[in-house]
């Protein structure tokens, strides 16, 4: 039986993952069937309240071989491959809509509850990763699959609960979290930097640690959550490894998830057109040199290959990456994923592939007159005019440029960078920058 749930946080408070915490403690005679799943969906969703998280569990009574994934209110957790009973639809439904009800945040969220006998059509996680799925598409498909529901205000959560059920893992990774006592919320939490920044070396299966370039730890959250902090990667017993590995307060549980984070599921490959609120990956040539605009956002213009034309920007937060995206000069081919954002209609990039390289040429001086003086520019695109004579030269003198930027993949500091994102490391790829 699966029970599942979403948009129960707010801004700076709780977390959807700590309801998962808080399922599997109200269903103390009920097994874990496989991991919790921790589904991230569209990240472009316009009313999403952080990183648009949903949570997903499946009970019953395990057969075969359980597995340590977690340790909640002082009890140990295990997930089995196999089940022979599951929980009664209607009571599973009361129980944990009381859990809803006393965690779940109501000013800020549209909290949603399911419980389903059987997962949902794959098709509707699929759409709800990669575009704005509406609540009766989520309606439906519970109905189709026997469930039932529990809502708080207007029920948005229902959406990507449901499609948390229909995920059905192709690529995946893992993330253990861990959480703190309840009397230190909300206090300044105490991880040992220095183990953090020792993870990727330590564990190399794990990504998104530390973040060289701000000199701060990517796994520790900023808001007054629950969580203390939680680690990804590709293998779940070396995150338990890792875990055990840090210095830090003491945690009141710990629990691992199988995700869909660093995955590049929310990207759209083949598209025909451009849709604001969603997430491309988009292949052609720079027809405009980068350009910086207030807030220090670096923008270059794109022609897709299928002609589309189009702005792609590296937003402020990406730092050092906006450099990289400086270095490209019209001609340059590049591969580009990211979201196209609905106020200016431009690709937010996540990351880039800079495919071929075009000659370049530099200006190394206005251009020097018959009569011995240096032409003065008459305006933009007007060419070149000598103050003594009249003289007129289109060009100014130039020299090939000695191109810095090499072929290959490039992404933003850890910090900048998206859950749903692939990192180059996972794709066995160094960053070039």
């Amino acid at each position: 039986m699966f029970i599942a749930v979403d948009d129960t946080d707010s801004p700076d408070w709780m977390c959807t993952t700590f309801l998962a915490v808080e399922l599997i403690k109200a269903f103390p005679e009920w097994d874990l069937i496989g991991m919790p799943r921790l589904v991230r969906l569209n990240p472009a969703v316009p009313w999403k309240t952080r990183g648009n998280a949903s949570v997903a569990i499946n009970f019953g009574k395990g057969k075969g071989d359980g597995r340590l994934i977690g340790e909640a209110g002082g009890h140990l957790v295990r997930a089995y491959p196999r089940s022979s009973d599951e929980p009664d639809q209607e009571e599973a439904l009361e129980r944990a809509s009381r859990v809803v009800e006393k965690w779940a945040q109501r000013e800020h969220s549209d909290p949603g509850l399911v419980v389903l006998p059987r997962q949902p059509d794959e098709s509707l996680y699929r759409r709800a990763v990669t575009t704005i799925v509406g609540k009766e598409d989520a309606l439906d498909a519970i109905r189709k699959a026997g469930g039932s529901y529990f809502q708080i205000n207007d029920g948005r959560g229902l959406i990507g609960a449901t499609s948390a059920v229909a995920w059905r893992p192709v690529d995946r990774t893992y993330e253990l979290l861990t959480y703190r006592q309840m009397e230190r919320w909300g206090t300044e939490r105490e991880v040992s930097e220095e183990g953090i920044r020792r993870l990727d070396k330590d564990y190399p299966s794990t990504f998104n640690n530390y973040d060289v370039e701000a000199g701060r730890p990517a796994i520790i959250p900023h808001t007054k959550c629950p969580i203390l902090y939680g680690i990804r990667g590709d293998s779940a017993p070396e995150l338990v490894m890792a875990m055990l590995s840090l210095i830090s307060e003491k945690a009141e549980s710990w629990q691992l998830f199988i995700t869909n984070q660093g995955t590049d599921d929310h990207i759209i490959a083949h598209w025909k057109t451009l849709v604001p609120n969603s997430s491309y990956s988009v292949t052609g040539e720079v027809i405009k040199e980068p350009w910086t605009v207030q807030g220090g956002h670096v923008l270059i213009g794109l022609r897709a290959d299928n002609g589309i034309e189009l702005e792609a920007a590296a937003y402020e937060p990406s730092k050092s990456f906006r450099d990289i995206v400086k270095a490209l000069r019209r001609g340059d081919r590049i591969r580009v994923l990211g979201e196209v954002r609905e106020d200016r209609g431009t690709l937010n990039i996540e990351k880039m592939e800079v495919l071929r390289l075009a000659p370049s040429r530099i200006k190394v001086s206005n251009p020097l007159c018959v009569c011995g003086k240096r032409m003065k520019s008459v305006g933009a695109g007007q060419g070149y005019r000598c103050r003594e004579c009249g003289t007129r030269a289109a060009e100014a003198i130039t020299e090939p440029e000695e191109r810095t930027l090499q072929l290959g993949w490039y992404e933003p500091p850890v910090c900048a960078r998206r859950h749903l994102s692939k990192p180059l490391k996972r794709m066995g790829i160094h960053n070039r920058q």
